[in-house]
């Protein structure tokens, strides 16, 4: 605790310091972190976002929907109330049009990409539907080849009807791990559609499927080769993850469910309820529990369809492969994460997801009151940890941690000259720190030319 009220009083201080003296501060880079919204009540949205703990950047719900003839239809979900909620906490709201998986749907609102791209620019506007909305969001799914160009088309016709009013497009792709140009990964022109997007959100996930044999809805290596395919199409500041905060149940029996969806907070209660066994799969690197319902229990209820007694396999994400997947946003230096869909994921989530989507890895950090305060300074690299995964933070602050925060914060060249050492800082690895603030008149000894670098 006296370490991190020392950098908090720090840090304010060196702010001070700086804005005084002309010298910016400078400002933490995020990642980039956006969430659909999609299931329960509207009413609640702005619960499930202050669930987040203010890790998001921007908000994707669904007001926008197509109606068979690819017309737009506004849903009841579209709320003002929300909008200017969520423009209060600095978050953008980018509502998605999605075709619902119906192919006939979204050739018809192809067809009419014109219409349509003007409907969509008038639902934006405020003057017209009094929603002040940010952007638009397409997910059109299920489509073949032949749509792939008339889609970028669309998209060309949004993006400028939108950007001249300073109005954000993203898009919604299959994740295409193997390249394939067929299929309704094929219908997604990665650089045609970048061309004219704010962002690709690359959906890394349903692997396996509903109907699928039972497997990873998301594994690592898909993951990670869905990244590789994206950014050899999109620049690479234009490509967002898409990671589930669900799993996929499958009856061991071969029956009833057969990969049918299920938010990671049901997972959870499954786990707690029917004495779940949990191991993360060496190969997939993703979470599988193994739940036993017996004749005597409370069936579950998945589907709207009570489970009957026997072994059920479900594949989810956890912490664990959750954070491995968010390493892979800093490994490829990607605009940053997205999800679907947000009020699935567990609570526990945000108390690490935003620490590992900008690679601030300090497990000890999860749960402390100050860990907003550390990823802001780690990522200014104004501190770093005692090891990769831990900062130590309730360690006293030494003298020379302070020397070195206080060089990084004001942005000075660390320098080695030998002509400001102390008799007992030579060798030590803050050494050049030291040496530097003592030139700039920043820190003084201790007298006798000692610093004490190791005390409080």
């Amino acid at each position: 605790m006296l370490r991190i009220i020392k950098l908090c009083l720090l840090f304010f201080a060196v702010i001070l310091t700086s804005l005084i003296s002309g010298q910016s501060a400078g400002a933490a880079d995020y990642k980039f972190n956006m969430s659909y919204i999609y299931f329960g009540d509207s009413s609640r949205y702005t619960e499930l976002v202050d669930a987040a703990r203010n890790s998001l950047n921007e908000v994707t719900p669904n007001y926008f929907a197509l109606d068979a003839n690819g017309n737009l239809v506004i849903t009841n979900a579209a709320d003002r109330g929300f909008v200017d909620a969520m423009h209060i906490r600095g978050i953008r709201v980018v509502p998605y049009l999605t075709n619902d998986w119906v192919a006939e749907t979204g050739i018809q609102a192809l067809k009419n990409r014109e219409s349509l791209a003007k409907a969509l620019s008038l639902a934006t506007d405020d003057a017209e539907y009094g929603y002040n909305l940010d952007g638009i969001s397409l997910d059109f799914e299920g489509l073949g080849v032949s749509e792939r160009d008339d889609y970028v088309d669309f998209v060309r016709l949004l993006y400028n009807e939108l950007h001249p009013k300073g109005k954000t497009i993203t898009v919604a792709v299959a994740a295409n791990p193997w390249g394939w140009t067929g299929g309704w990964q094929g219908s997604y022109d990665y650089a045609g559609l970048a061309r004219y997007c704010d962002y690709l959100m690359v959906m890394a996930y349903d692997e396996s499927y509903s109907g699928s044999k039972p497997g990873p809805v998301a594994s690592l290596s898909f993951v990670e080769k869905a990244i590789q395919y994206a950014v050899s199409k999109a620049p690479k500041e234009k490509i967002v993850l898409g990671l589930p905060f669900y799993g996929r149940i499958w009856s061991d029996s071969g029956g009833y469910p057969k990969g049918y969806g299920i938010s990671n907070t049901r997972v959870e209660q499954y786990i707690a309820q029917y004495s779940g066994r949990v191991t993360v799969d060496s190969v997939s690197r993703s979470a599988k529990a193994v739940i036993t319902v017996k004749a005597s229990d409370v069936k579950p209820v998945v589907g709207g369809k009570a489970l009957a007694a026997g072994t059920y396999t479900i594949w989810f994400e956890n912490e664990q492969t959750l954070k491995a997947k968010l390493t892979l946003v800093q490994k490829y230096d990607l605009k940053g994460a997205g999800s679907w869909s947000l009020g699935q994921e567990t609570a526990s989530t945000w108390d690490y997801y935003r620490l590992w989507l900008n690679g601030c890895t300090f497990a000890d950090i999860q749960n402390n009151w100050a860990k907003d305060y550390i990823l802001q300074a780690y990522i200014m690299d104004w501190v770093r940890g005692v090891t990769p995964d831990s900062f130590a933070p309730d360690k006293t602050l030494t003298r020379a941690e302070a020397a070195a925060l206080v060089v990084r914060m004001l942005g000075y060249p660390v320098e080695a000259n030998q002509s400001y050492s102390f008799d007992d800082t030579r060798g030590s690895w803050a050494e050049a720190y030291i040496n530097t603030a003592r030139r700039y008149e920043l820190i003084s000894g201790i007298g006798e030319n000692l610093f004490a670098p190791d005390k409080p």
